[in-house]
């Protein structure tokens, strides 16, 4: 445990020193382009970082316990553990406690500190952007969104925004259309302007006019201009209106939610690879236990070689994961399986791999 507990704060403080370097190569320059200064700076990579946390434990959990297995292995201790009586289950019981701990971990990491980190961070990078773009463009243009589209089939209405600002949060150009059982317009409101009122919970619309169709033959019968129109049986969240055509993995576990709610009532497709992403999120909590049983039988195993030898053993059986996971995002894209077997496949493969692995370190 003393052995491989020293190892894993290594490796951890490496892995996240490299993503911390990542981080800052692809971010510094449009951080600094957006006017941040030092306190700035180091406040959203100490935001990012904790993002990183679920995808840096298995490995090394992985790296560190290969390591430290082959060492010893190497110095022939767990063979004179083993001729003085102690078993494997006994031996490895201190593993898999912490195999345990890690798992809880990463469940809490997923559902609490990685989606704060990733709205966050994102939220820090937005709000420099309004700043550099406040400079040169008027409050309605910045943090402009071009074409925003959103279907509303449970209320069977269907909005578009020729542009959203979300820095001043309400669009322009907007038309919202309400829609009979059969999915033909009935009426229609286009405004110059619209915003989500918090207070009121409801649409505000200004400089606009109500059109009435006839939904058989889609006849124009009615045209209303108003100046302000408040609807407030419109409940609509321009937040999630927003998240749509957004990548999953730019997502975090509470919008992939928001997002497969929206996209299972729509019944859409286009919902499949956020299914994918948020139930492998969740699939991923047990992969400190899979990486253990994997590691222990490997290292055990080993020819007694250099321990680095086990650390390249592991990044080939980490390709093979990801190799995996691709795969089986790529047959629920195509709809062949179902995206929450198509989330566990890779961890039910991996899964197997260590149980062969263990009958025949028994």
């Amino acid at each position: 445990m003393r052995e491989w507990l020293q190892i894993l704060g290594l490796v951890l403080v490496a892995t996240c020193g490299l993503l911390l370097v990542q981080v800052m190569y692809d971010d510094f320059r449009g951080l600094r382009e957006g006017g941040a200064r030092g306190g700035e700076l180091w406040r959203y990579f100490f935001v990012t970082m904790p993002s990183f946390l679920t995808v840096v434990l298995p490995l090394a959990l992985l790296v560190s316990l290969m390591f430290a297995l082959g060492k010893l292995h190497r110095a022939n201790e767990l063979t004179a553990m083993r001729a003085a009586g102690v078993g494997f289950g006994r031996l490895m019981a201190p593993v898999w406690v912490v195999g345990v701990f890690a798992c809880m971990l990463s469940w809490w990491l997923n559902v609490t500190v990685v989606p704060w980190s990733v709205e966050e961070s994102r939220s820090l990078k937005d709000g420099l952007e309004y700043r550099r773009q406040a400079q040169t463009l008027p409050a309605d243009r910045i943090g402009s969104v071009n074409s925003v589209g959103f279907d509303n089939p449970g209320a069977r209405r269907m909005w578009f925004f020729n542009r959203y600002g979300k820095f001043a949060q309400r669009g322009y150009g907007v038309s919202v259309s309400e829609l009979d059982a059969r999915r033909r317009e009935t009426t229609r409101l286009v405004a110059a302007q619209a915003w989500y009122d918090e207070t009121r919970r409801g649409w505000m619309f200004k400089d606009g006019r109500e059109l009435t169709f006839q939904a058989e033959t889609g006849e124009l019968t009615a045209s209303v201009p108003f100046a302000e129109k408040f609807m407030e049986k419109y409940r609509e969240d321009p937040t999630l209106m927003l998240l749509i055509d957004r990548r999953p993995v730019d997502l975090s576990f509470r919008e992939l939610e928001r997002l497969i709610d929206y996209f299972e009532v729509e019944h859409n497709p286009k919902g499949v690879p956020y299914a994918v992403r948020f139930f492998g999120l969740i699939a991923d909590t047990l992969g400190p236990l899979i990486v253990i049983a994997i590691a222990i039988p490997f290292a055990v195993t080993g020819v007694r070689a250099n321990p680095a030898v086990g650390v390249s053993k592991s990044i080939g059986l980490f390709f093979l994961y990801y190799v995996m996971a691709n795969m089986a995002a790529s047959l629920a894209t195509k709809q062949i399986v179902d995206p929450v077997l198509a989330a566990w496949l890779p961890n039910i493969g991996m899964t197997m791999l260590a149980g062969w692995f263990l009958v025949r370190l028994r």
